[in-house]
């Protein structure tokens, strides 16, 4: 059995057409049913149990072991900094992570910083000099810069549109970012078979993307 961890929302939905193209094993039902836990077969090798979890949780999964895989953003993994093996970059839910604020706070000097991402905001204004509160959030951060709760915002930013309908601009872009492929690493080692035959797929899948659009 090789069980893989998807981040659900956006990731999973911009990654699901990539699996198809790779020819990798999916259930039927995925996008109309409530379940988290999914196991289909794969024929000439072990069945696959798929994860639907939280974006935040997929590398903790991951980590101990609960999850052979994962499919997770780069933003979670600079995040949490877990002990894993980064296999692909798969290049789909692309987005970026930004600083913002209202245009009028450009100039002043940042003092309390909203964010998903306390240790890389805080590691981001260190290396700009700046000794910065963080406030950690879990949702909807614009709305700490309208109303005053801090005068910069530190998050992702995909096509720039909430920003812009909260009166918000882009003072810095620090990441690019994009769905990884993660393995755990003992079963990097244990379940080399089944791994090298998903990332050789993706592989083959991303070149034939990249080759049509040249």
């Amino acid at each position: 059995m090789l069980t893989v961890a998807l981040a659900k929302g956006r990731t999973v939905d911009d990654l699901l057409p990539l699996w198809q193209e790779a020819q990798l094993p999916l259930p039927a039902d995925l996008d109309d049913t409530r379940a988290l836990v999914f196991e289909v077969a794969w024929d000439g090798y072990s069945p696959i149990r798929y994860l639907l979890a939280k974006p935040a949780d997929v590398p903790t999964y991951v980590s101990f072991g609960v999850a052979d895989l994962g499919v997770v953003g780069k933003d979670v993994l600079l995040e949490q900094q877990k002990e894993l093996y980064e296999l692909l970059d798969l290049a789909v839910s692309k987005c970026r992570l930004c600083v913002a604020g209202l245009p009028k706070d450009f100039d002043r000097r940042p003092e309390r910083v909203a964010t998903k991402y306390p240790k890389l905001a805080d590691a981001y204004f260190r290396s700009q000099g700046q000794s910065v509160e963080i406030v950690p959030l879990s949702g909807s951060i614009e709305l700490a810069s309208v109303i005053g709760l801090a005068d910069r915002i530190y998050d992702l930013v995909q096509t720039g549109s909430t920003l812009k309908a909260n009166g918000l601009v882009v003072y810095d872009t620090v990441h690019d970012i994009s769905a990884r492929l993660v393995a755990n690493r003992s079963s990097y080692r244990m379940k080399q078979r089944e791994i090298s035959e998903v990332v050789r797929r993706l592989n083959e899948a991303m070149a034939k993307r990249e080759a049509v659009r040249q």
